[in-house]
């Protein structure tokens, strides 16, 4: 077999593979980029790009609904699911190709095919091209995939997971959730918008447990008010076909019947089945690769970064772990901090949230308060009848640094940027309120929350002392 040698080798083209690749192409490396599927990972192909332009055209589908309360009005609203299913694929496509051409440009060499450790520093790859890669330094960036529970295995024809669910070409009249997480959230926004009947099934005692209990209760409400069935500490013992549809058997409850089943309970770590263990790379229990700081694995010259990792599921941060993994390869240090990751959940309506919550900053030992100041207040979503949701920051009493934010409501995933820059950048209350924002824009909610926190509230009643 022939072989080849590169000053980099990356295997995985997501969002995190690419961005190293084209890191240390654009500072004179050598750079083979293997993927075994698709160039762009889990993120354009089945993620973050399918699921947010099947999103967009819910958001419009909302927005006809109320044309009437703008003085709008309309005929009989029709849509067609298949015409927007083929959209979505297009749209991938379209990005796809522009991302192979943006590789190319780089000069970077791309195997499609399944790379495989022979040792530390050899990869072989099966595929369009069978060759080995020899290299010093190697960036692994695998990604993630659904999980698949025993009890519930996916068949993709009626029990689905998030990759599946995105082919069907025609709606269910009733949908099974199970998993009140950020994925089954936004897909029960997706699917409710369009007249299915949701039902969502958490073992927890909340959905989105892990973004605090203000978001967690604001998205509860809003759902029901969108007629989508939120049932928390519900146990899920196994799910059946049943007739034309599924039975979804309940601990301690009698089974649910819904047309088709969604499982989205979580993701499992893509490390296996290409020999890591000939590279003597280390493993967790989970199957995540541990890191340092500067995306280090035990061995010497080989990183791993992205969902692998273990650490944030997201795919703008595997970009800056591919970032900060190329930069290390290239001799100029740098290393990963995490007190200033943005996530955003695109339900109806959006949620954003960076840094900790209120009752994670306790848990660390700050003493904390909260300003939190409603959209229902602010000018420009009383205009646009924007008003469902809130803005709130964490703040240190002490010091009066931003600890956290997080927001719920309208243009959330691009509010929440403000945040971040101010958390990374350690900036205390005083700098939001002190800059001044534009009028009338949602942002000016930033302003109100952080002058609520410090006790100075301008478009809020003042606290009672």
């Amino acid at each position: 077999m022939e072989k080849k040698r590169f000053n980099i080798v990356v295997i995985g083209s997501g969002p995190g593979g690419y961005v190293a690749a084209i890191k240390a192409a654009q500072n004179g490396r050598s750079v083979a980029l293997v993927e075994k599927s698709f160039l762009g990972g889990t993120c354009l192909n089945v993620g973050c790009i399918p699921t947010k332009t099947l999103l967009a055209n819910a958001h419009v589908m909302h927005k006809i609904k109320m044309s009437e309360e703008y003085g709008i009005t309309t005929g009989p609203v029709m849509f067609d699911f298949l015409k927007m299913k083929t959209r979505k694929d297009h749209v991938v496509e379209k990005i796809r190709n522009s991302l192979g051409g943006l590789l190319q440009s780089n000069k970077i060499t791309i195997f499609n095919g399944k790379g495989e450790f022979l040792s530390p520093t050899e990869i072989k790859v099966v595929g369009e091209e069978n060759c080995i890669l020899e290299s010093e330094n190697t960036i692994i960036a695998t990604g993630s995939e659904p999980l698949d529970l025993s009890a519930f295995p996916c068949d993709h024809i009626r029990i689905l997971n998030s990759t599946s669910i995105l082919e069907l070409t025609k709606l269910p009249k009733s949908l099974a959730i199970i998993g009140g997480g950020y994925i089954g959230c936004e897909f029960a926004s997706l699917y409710a918008e369009f007249g299915v009947k949701v039902t969502i099934l958490e073992a927890l005692p909340s959905i989105l447990s892990l973004q605090g209990k203000a978001v967690s209760e604001g998205l509860t409400r809003a759902f029901k008010k969108q007629g989508i069935d939120v049932r928390t500490n519900v146990f899920v013992e196994g799910i059946e076909h049943a007739g034309e549809g599924v039975s979804v058997k309940l601990k301690d409850s009698e089974p649910m019947q819904f047309d088709l089943a969604l499982v989205a309970v979580g993701r499992t770590y893509n490390s296996g089945h290409f020999g890591l263990e000939k590279a003597g790379v280390s493993v967790g229990e989970k199957g995540e690769i541990p890191v340092n700081e500067k995306m280090e694995t035990n061995v010497p010259g080989i990183y791993a970064i992205g969902d692998v990792t273990g650490r944030f599921l997201l795919a703008h941060v595997a970009s800056h772990q591919g970032i900060v993994a190329a930069c290390n390869i290239l001799g100029e240090e740098m290393v990963m901090h995490y007190n200033a990751v943005p996530a955003v959940i695109f339900t109806t309506p959006e949620i954003a949230t960076v840094g900790m919550t209120l009752e994670e900053a306790k848990e660390n030992g700050y003493n904390a308060r909260i300003g939190k100041f409603p959209f229902s207040a602010l000018g420009k979503s009383i205009a646009t009848m924007d008003t469902e949701g809130f803005t709130e920051v964490i703040v240190d009493k002490e010091t009066g640094q931003i600890l956290g934010a997080q927001v719920l409501g309208n243009e959330a995933s691009t509010l929440i940027a403000e945040m971040a820059l101010a958390i990374n950048n350690e900036l205390t209350i005083e700098c939001i309120f002190e800059t001044i924002h534009a009028h009338p824009t949602v942002a000016e909610a930033w302003i109100e929350a952080a002058l609520v926190a410090n006790d100075m509230p301008m478009h809020m009643p003042p606290r009672r002392k």
